[in-house]
């Protein structure tokens, strides 16, 4: 192949195998090549592989490796790569599905809305899973009638168990699960995987849990496509593991567990795994991460449930035991020649252990062990053995009761799981060992290659056939490709009579044979075989080239590990056992098989039967591939070996089948994909042109290339054809960038010429202006300098006149100073004296003025003294009238109580204690009343006490005042010593005032104290009467509970009154008024009796069993009333629900919701459920019957009130009457008793109403979820075809990027507008139906969710949908949606445009241009705020730009979010990107009561469908209906 400068290579290299490079140059037929890592290296072109150019620009990989541009070697291996550091696990390659490990819990890609999504999609229309094989083979099964078979293949650690586990679980989930004793059988058998693992699996040197068996699952279908039963068969258990194992490995997991248990360990005498020699032939004993105590556990708990018993469990461990014991037998030479005997007494304890163990004679295990008995005509002969062939012998017993005990577990395995021998279907899950090539091959590797091999040449069968099917369907001619078959391979192993196997049975019969002359012989035999090749320092290995590689064989244990003796004396001593496990396990042999000790069986024979017959099995079903990768070999996520996968791709087949698509047409594309790519080449051909498969064929054509086959949708190009399209593509491009660059260079020096010419003129101008701006500044210098020449003399002048003005002014100042001071200093002294004067007449004034006011006071006080005597004598006689009055009401509040005991004796007693506690509880409310005065009282006096200091504190102040005033008059006045004299008399006098008014202000301070002291204790005595009052009000409330109690139970016992008619209304008037609720209004006050128990006739005194009987019977009429309401369309009355309103009114009238027991509740409940059922297909029912359950519920919310019984006595009224005083109130109003004055708005209803209530609301739910989920279903088949955009608007849209001067055609939104109508139509049969506008929003708002949660999860499930044009397309249909929610208010959308956040910012995501410059932060913030790290990660992960070839975004943001995800991944429980569907009622009951407006039933009249029913007649009367 031709390479030219600039192309992109890949290069071999030793230890990346394959690295990224470019072609730089070319040197005498050697190019030369710059590696990704600045790397220049000469290479021939045979070393180098073309590389896409656009493989940056799509996203660097692909879902399908059948799209890859160049189908090689590189390609495949470094999109694996890419998408395992997208944590993208899956890759297709055709119909094969890659499973690369994670080595990470990735739990979203697992959970059962991934299942749901997966469900019936055809394989490859979502991204690649073991789900979409799972689900293509059962679809397969269920259409064609024919069993399937998944082949599950890899080499240890890449995860083919947890492949496998997955398979059955979706199978089980879409298959159904048919239980089994209450467990499905794809539990029952993932449950056996823990007890196969422990007897199965064991540390290799690849993986700490590798199986050491083939399984091959069958899963069972009857003819409904349901789970009926399964199987399990293994293969080619590693037998020799029991006995051998070389370090690191570690034998078989049972053993370990079966040490660290401590049941067992000291029962069976067993200790540390490094004290048994079958387990210390290798230093490994713990495996990292793994507890062999947690094993032993779960290996317990899967043996109970797979259903093994405890005695059958014990005898299990004890044959494990026995194994251990076994194997620490050690032989020394006997006396005899070539014997052997037991070595010493550690050895013989084994020996009793191991006997005493499996429950057999310990001589007769000696005889066994170290003996072999020949049977001849003459008799029986006993050969002993030597030490070597007793510890053969030994080892070979071990082998023997292990594979028999494996054997049996798989069988009871089978058993309880259960097989349908009638399933003519099944789906068989092959869970089979790789390819295996270590240092050292031995007779396993052999074996396990073998079987590679022949489900290699089946597995190339399938892909040439899948090949052969594309041909087909695509209609073109593949007659002459070529087939590449490993036939050759099979025919040197297995061919008989000469093959490997045969000539190692052969060697195998004869006793002296050795693997020397097995070896000698096989060289003989295939001396020219080109498949077979002899190593050169070793006489005895030997080398076959394989399908995945050479792999050298040593051949020391071929014959050792090949033969299967049957020994005679084993299994006599074995059936012999009291141990009837042990005994089961071996089955005694006929008497012709026992003439000889041993019976040859080859291990290879038999394995090539097994296999032969699982290869008819895989021949008879329709086969399905998945090839598991081990990414590296330290098991650790983010780590991708390249050498190491390399040749995981070459062992699975994967590169065999790369070479069988480059034998015939590797390169396949679309037409469309074709055209876009290579549309340039030939750009007359596009002008007007929409024929894609023209456009194609003229492409190729025009560059002379042949043997290209054009297929129905696809082009077929043979290997090196596309290479030759991108070479000359790369031309045009080329030849376009020069032509740009060229362009863009003109125009550029044309801009700096541009730019130069404005520049010289601009430096022209400023020099121009430089020389005139000196010329200006020097003339305004000079005329600066005469200006302040001329300001200079004038300031001069200025300053001297200053000095001399301000010498004359001062000089007057000081003089007129003098004189002022004098005038003011006599002014002072005649001031003075005034004021001495002032002072002394006032004293005099004063004192006069005190004296007559004292004698006023006291002749105010005799008077007022006298006045007040006469009054206490008039208070003191009316006081003695007032206690006479008190008295006789006492007497007659005496007479009245005993007339009302009287008329109702038990009423009396029952109250007694109510009305004692309502006195008391009036007492302490009086006491607090009298308590608060007091406190106020107190309160008072010490205000007014307080204003008294505050006054006598402000004379103290004006005093002290005075006094300071005074002793500044005294020491200015010293000569007048009179004046003096007196003024001490007067300040002694203050003083003494002043001492007097200090006690005072002490005294009433004490008495403020005291009088604050008081207050403190009545507020303490306050707050505990308060205190008791509550506790008093809380045992009111319980004594009136069950005072409610026993009124509800024996209410119609008691015996009748003396007075005929009242005494029942009284009694209720008494019990309903103390104990019900206060009205809606909240107001304190009671409200009156319901006027049905007064308007009942007074003749009436029947007993409430029989007042219900009637209550029933009468209900019993009406059904067919209701049954007519619900089961008719009856429609709407001024907007209102009649159906509703009509049964309201009737409940009402027939006073259904007083009854305490009737069944028409659960008869209108059950009728609309059964309308509902009937009349599932008409799309009017559900939004009919939302309204009028809603209406109805609303109707009741509003109308009923729970009655006493179900009230809250908490809530009573502070105005609480007492017994003597109700009655007095109901006498003062009659009419008030009998419910003539005013009627109720709401009835009092009893418990059947109340459940009726809620069994309503149940129903509204019901429904509202009903109609909800109808509607997603609906809407989910438009919402699948939304997501994408449809072909032809894509293909439009490329090509008119490409068409010079075409104008790109719109893009076709016919699905979104089928969404429109839906919605319109969805709303037109609301607000036919009159829904209210709460329901209508809340139903808006969850279909817009469910809208958003759809598209969303399907774009990031679908690789295709993330690329910029669908992103076009899906925000032009969302902006349609935006009008539509405009469109209809947001009475009725509510939140619903808030709803698409994500598929929103998503889609915007998408179409927004360099993505390569936001940084995360802008993209979490700015542009997807709503988003999480790991949803933006994966669409940045999946999208490419189809439009314009534009970048994605940087690769240090992908790597910054890849570690937050990665990091997020260790700390959740749940990593699933996808969101999940809202299945709550997102509304309550109090929410209808508020949003739903209230209705008034009486505006609705009878309609006409109900005027013939005789039951409805009471409906078309006028009157109004009272509110019972």
């Amino acid at each position: 192949m031709s390479f030219r400068k600039g192309s992109k290579v890949w290069l071999e290299d030793k230890e990346l195998a394959w690295v990224e490079g470019e072609v730089v140059d070319l040197k005498d037929n050697l190019f030369v090549v710059i590696t990704g890592q600045k790397k220049k290296v000469t290479t021939a072109p045979d070393k180098l592989l073309p590389r896409d150019t656009d493989e940056d620009f799509s996203g660097g990989h692909v879902d399908d490796m059948t799209k890859l541009t160049y189908l090689n070697e590189p390609g495949v291996l470094y999109n694996l790569k890419r998408r395992y550091a997208l944590n993208e696990i899956y890759t297709y390659t055709g119909t094969i599905l890659i499973a690369v490990n994670p080595f990470t819990k990735l739990p979203h890609l697992y959970n059962e809305y991934m299942m749901e999504q997966y469900k019936g999609v055809r394989l490859g229309d979502l991204s690649p899973h073991v789900f979409a094989v799972a689900d293509a083979s059962y679809r397969a099964m269920m259409n064609e009638t024919r069993s399937q078979s998944i082949l599950v293949s890899g080499e240890s650690g890449a995860g083919k168990t947890e492949t496998t586990k997955l398979i059955m679980q979706y199978l089980t989930f879409v298959g159904g699960r048919a239980a089994i004793d209450d467990r499905s059988v794809e539990q029952q058998v993932l449950e056996s995987n823990p007890l196969l693992e422990a007897f199965g699996n064991a540390k290799t040197v690849r993986n700490d849990n590798s199986s050491r068996f083939g399984k091959f699952v069958e899963i069972q279908f009857d003819a409904s496509g349901r789970i009926s039963g399964a199987a399990i068969r293994t293969y080619l258990l590693e037998r020799s593991r029991v006995v051998q194992i070389t370090d690191p490995e570690r034998n078989f997991h049972c053993f370990y567990q079966l040490c660290a248990s401590e049941e067992y360990a000291e029962k069976y005498k067993l200790g540390h795994p490094s004290s048994f020699h079958y387990l210390n032939q290798s230093n490994s004993y713990e495996l990292e991460g793994s507890s062999n105590t947690e094993e032993y556990g779960r290996t317990k708990r899967a043996m109970d449930i797979v259903g093994i018993t405890r005695n059958d469990q014990e005898a299990i461990f004890r044959t494990l035991a026995a194994i251990l014991h076994l194997g620490n037998i050690e032989f020394s030479p006997g006396k005899d020649y070539d014997s052997s005997v037991i070595k010493d007494s550690k050895s013989n304890f084994h020996l009793k252990m191991a006997a005493e163990l499996f429950m057999c004679d310990p001589d007769l295990l000696v005889t066994t062990l170290c003996s072999r008995s020949i049977q001849t005509r003459e008799g029986i002969i006993v050969k002993f053995l030597d030490c070597e062939a007793a510890a053969a012998n030994r080892d070979t017993l071990a082998k023997t009761v292990y594979s028999k005990l494996f054997d049996w577990l798989v069988e009871n395995i089978n058993k309880s799981i259960g097989q349908d021998k009638g399933s003519k279907i099944q789906i068989g899950v092959l869970d089979i060992y790789g390819f295996e090539c270590f240092t050292r091959n031995s007779f396993e590797q052999f074996c396990i290659n073998f079987a590679n091999e022949k489900l290699q040449q089946h597995f190339n069968e399938h892909v040439f056939k899948m090949e052969q099917e594309e041909y087909s369907n695509e209609e073109i001619n593949w007659s002459y490709i070529e087939f590449i078959d490993n036939q050759d391979v099979l025919d040197l192993i297995e061919k008989k009579p000469i093959g490997i196997i045969s000539l190692l049975d052969e060697a195998c019969m004869f006793p002296k044979s050795t693997h020397e002359t097995f070896s000698t012989k096989l060289f003989q035999s295939f001396r020219s075989h080109s498949r077979l090749e002899k190593t050169k320092f070793s006489e005895t290995d030997f080398t076959i080239c394989h399908y995945a590689g050479k792999v050298t064989y040593q051949t020391d244990s071929f014959l050792d590990k090949n033969r299967d003796y049957v020994i005679v004396e084993h299994c006599n001593l074995l059936s012999s056992s009291k141990c009837p496990f042990v005994s089961g396990l071996f089955v005694s042999l006929p008497e012709e098989s026992s003439r000889s000790s041993y019976k040859f069986s080859s291990v290879s024979s038999r394995f090539k039967q097994q296999l032969q017959a699982l290869m008819d099995t895989l021949n008879s079903t329709e086969p399905h591939y998945i090839r598991c990768v081990k990414p590296n070999s330290l098991n650790r996520p983010q780590i991708f070996e390249n050498q190491s996968v390399l040749h995981q791709l070459r062992c699975g087949g994967v590169l065999e089948a790369v070479r069988i698509s480059l034998a015939g047409y590797p390169t396949r594309r679309t037409y469309f994909e074709f055209v876009d790519r290579f549309g340039l080449l030939a750009l007359e051909l596009m002008d007007g042109s929409y024929n894609e498969k023209a456009i194609t064929k003229g492409i190729l054509e025009k560059l002379n290339l042949g043997n290209f086959q054009l297929g129905t949708s696809k082009v077929f190009l043979r290997a090196g054809q596309i290479a030759v399209l991108d070479v000359r593509r790369s031309e045009v491009l080329d030849n376009a960038a020069r032509f740009i660059q060229s362009r863009f260079k003109t125009f550029t020096t044309r801009k700096e010429f541009l730019c130069t010419r404005e520049a010289s003129i601009s430096l022209q101008a400023f020099c121009r202006g430089c020389l005139a701006r000196r010329l200006y500044e020097n003339k305004r210098r000079t005329a600066a300098a005469v200006i302040i020449q001329k300001h200079l003399r004038r300031w001069l002048a200025h300053r001297s006149f200053l000095q001399i003005y301000s010498s004359a002014v001062f000089i007057q100042s000081v003089i007129r100073g003098f004189i002022t001071r004098q005038k003011f200093t006599c002014f002072k002294e005649e001031k003075a004296a005034l004021l001495i004067q002032t002072f002394w007449r006032r004293r005099q004034v004063l004192r006069n003025f005190k004296h007559c006011r004292s004698s006023a006071i006291s002749i105010q006080c005799g008077w007022r003294r006298k006045l007040a005597r006469k009054e206490l004598r008039r208070l003191r006689v009316a006081a003695n009238e007032a206690g006479a009055l008190r008295a006789a009401k006492s007497k007659l509040e005496e007479k009245l109580e005993q007339l009302s005991l009287r008329c109702d004796l038990e009423r009396k007693l029952r109250l007694a204690s109510e009305d004692s506690k309502l006195v008391e509880v009036r007492k302490l409310q009086k006491a607090l009343e009298e308590s608060s005065a007091e406190y106020a009282a107190a309160k008072a006096a010490a205000e007014i006490e307080h204003n008294k200091y505050n006054s006598v504190q402000g004379q103290l102040d004006q005093s002290l005042k005075e006094i300071t005033n005074l002793k500044g008059s005294l020491t200015q006045m010293t000569e007048v010593k009179q004046e003096n004299l007196h003024l001490k008399t007067l300040v002694e006098s203050f003083s003494k005032k002043t001492s007097d008014l200090e006690t005072e202000l002490s005294r009433a301070r004490k008495c403020s104290d005291d009088t604050l002291e008081k207050l403190q204790d009545t507020e303490g005595k306050c707050k505990q009467l308060q205190h008791n009052l509550e506790k008093l009000e809380e045992k009111l409330s319980r004594l009136e509970k069950e005072n409610q109690v026993l009124r509800q139970n024996g209410i119609y016992a008691s015996p009748q009154s003396n007075y005929p008619g009242t005494p029942k209304a009284f009694s209720e008037s008494k019990y309903s008024s103390a104990l019900a609720v206060p009205s809606s209004n909240e107001k304190s006050v009671f409200e009156t009796p319901t006027p049905t128990k007064y308007l009942v006739p007074f003749s009436q005194t029947l007993t409430g069993s029989r007042r219900n009987r009637i209550t029933t019977e009468k209900h019993e009429e009406h059904h067919e009333l209701l049954l007519k309401c619900i089961r008719e369309n009856l429609g709407f009355r001024n907007d209102k629900p009649v159906a509703a309103c009509i049964m309201y009114k009737s409940l009402l009238y027939w006073r259904a919701y007083e009854s305490e027991r009737t069944d028409i509740f659960n008869y209108i409940i059950e009728a609309i459920n059964d309308v509902l059922k009937d009349k599932e297909e008409d799309i009017n029912l559900l939004p009919y019957w939302l309204s009028n359950t809603s209406a109805l519920l609303c109707l009741l919310q509003k109308n009923l009130r729970s009655n006493g019984f179900l009230t809250t006595p908490a809530r009573r009224s502070v105005n609480t009457l007492s017994f003597g005083g109700k009655i007095m109130q109901t006498i003062k109003s009659p009419t008030k008793l009998f419910g003539l004055e005013e009627t109720l708005s709401q009835v009092e209803a009893r418990y059947p109403a109340i459940m009726f209530k809620q069994q309503l609301t149940a129903s509204l739910e019901k429904i509202f979820g009903h109609l909800r989920e109808s509607l997603k279903k609906e809407i989910s088949p438009l919402l699948s075809l939304c997501i994408q955009a449809p072909k032809s608007s894509r293909g439009q849209s490329g090509k008119s990027t490409k068409s010079p001067g075409g104008a790109a055609p719109p893009l076709t939104n016919i699905h979104w507008d089928k969404i429109i109508e839906f919605l319109n139509s969805l709303m037109k049969r609301l607000q036919e139906n009159h829904v209210p506008s709460f329901f209508i929003r809340k139903l808006i708002t969850q279909l817009f969710s469910f809208i958003n949660i759809q598209l969303f999860n399907s774009l990031l499930l679908r690789r295709e949908c993330c690329t910029f044009s669908n992103g076009e397309y899906v925000k032009s249909g969302l902006s349609l949606l935006e009008k539509w929610i405009a469109d209809i208010t947001e009475e009725y959308s509510g939140t619903s445009w808030h709803e698409l956040n994500y598929i929103r910012q998503a889609v915007g995501f998408l179409v927004i241009h360099q993505k390569r410059k936001r940084t995360l932060d802008e993209i979490r913030q700015d542009l997807c705020p709503a988003l999480s790290v790991r949803q933006i990660y994966r669409i940045c992960s999946m999208y490419w730009d189809d439009k314009y070839g534009t970048q994605g975004v940087s690769s240090e943001v992908v790597a910054s979010m890849r570690e937050m995800v990665n990091k997020d991944s260790q700390q959740l429980t749940s990593n699933s990107f996808l969101l999940d569907d809202d299945l709550s009622i997102p509304f309550s009951t109090d929410d209808l009561s508020k949003a739903i407006p209230a209705i008034d039933p009486t505006e609705v009249e009878l309609p006409s469908a109900l005027s013939n029913v005789p039951s409805a007649q009471f409906l078309a009367c006028k009157t109004e209906i009272v509110a019972v």
